[in-house]
């Protein structure tokens, strides 16, 4: 039987930006997020944004000059010969209350509904502890935390907002976490 796995990415402080919500005209990718998004298309793992955005609901931008901005995004991408199979991003401010925004799992389980993914052999690769790793562990998948963006802090000044909760792997950043991922997948194709 095959297990549909997928892995999913933080935007902010994983594959390019600073961690802290941006603009979607000034957010860049890391250099090295093309070539670890690449790494897993080319490994037929399904690659997913999952990103909070309350800033459209804060009135900043408008969820249309988002939708334009992760067009610009996979533009950029798509140059390198890489790409991603959706986008689920969450645009409500803090106070509304929805179900999808992290640490919240609705994204997920939209994802999970949409292409038949089984959570529990999917991966979430994020900055902060708070909501990437919250709702990872909310979902049952496999956690990685990278050092990126606010990475740091969630290992150390916000710890705190995350207890009892371990990350199954700490990376330096992308690239590393998806050669991680890449390992493990293959740990358990030999196991089985």
């Amino acid at each position: 039987m095959t297990v549909l796995r997928a892995v999913f990415l933080d935007r902010d402080g994983t594959i390019g930006g600073t961690g802290g919500g941006m603009h979607p005209f000034e957010f860049q990718l890391y250099d090295f997020a093309p070539v670890a998004i690449k790494t897993l298309n080319d490994l037929g793992i399904k690659v997913f944004l999952f990103t909070n955005q309350t800033r459209v609901g804060r009135g900043f931008f408008t969820e249309k000059v988002l939708l334009k901005g992760f067009k610009l995004m996979e533009e950029e991408l798509a140059r390198h010969d890489a790409f991603l199979d959706g986008i689920y991003y969450c645009p409500h401010n803090l106070e509304e209350g929805c179900t999808c925004q992290k640490p919240n799992i609705g994204l997920l389980l939209q994802a999970k509904e949409e292409h038949g993914l089984n959570l529990e052999a999917c991966y979430i690769v994020g900055d902060t502890g708070g909501s990437d790793m919250l709702a990872a562990s909310k979902a049952g998948t496999k956690m990685v935390l990278v050092r990126t963006g606010w990475g740091e802090g969630s290992l150390t000044k916000y710890r705190s907002h995350w207890l009892g909760i371990d990350p199954d792997y700490v990376a330096k950043d992308l690239l590393e976490a998806v050669e991680w991922i890449s390992l493990d997948i293959q740990n358990q194709h030999s196991v089985s």
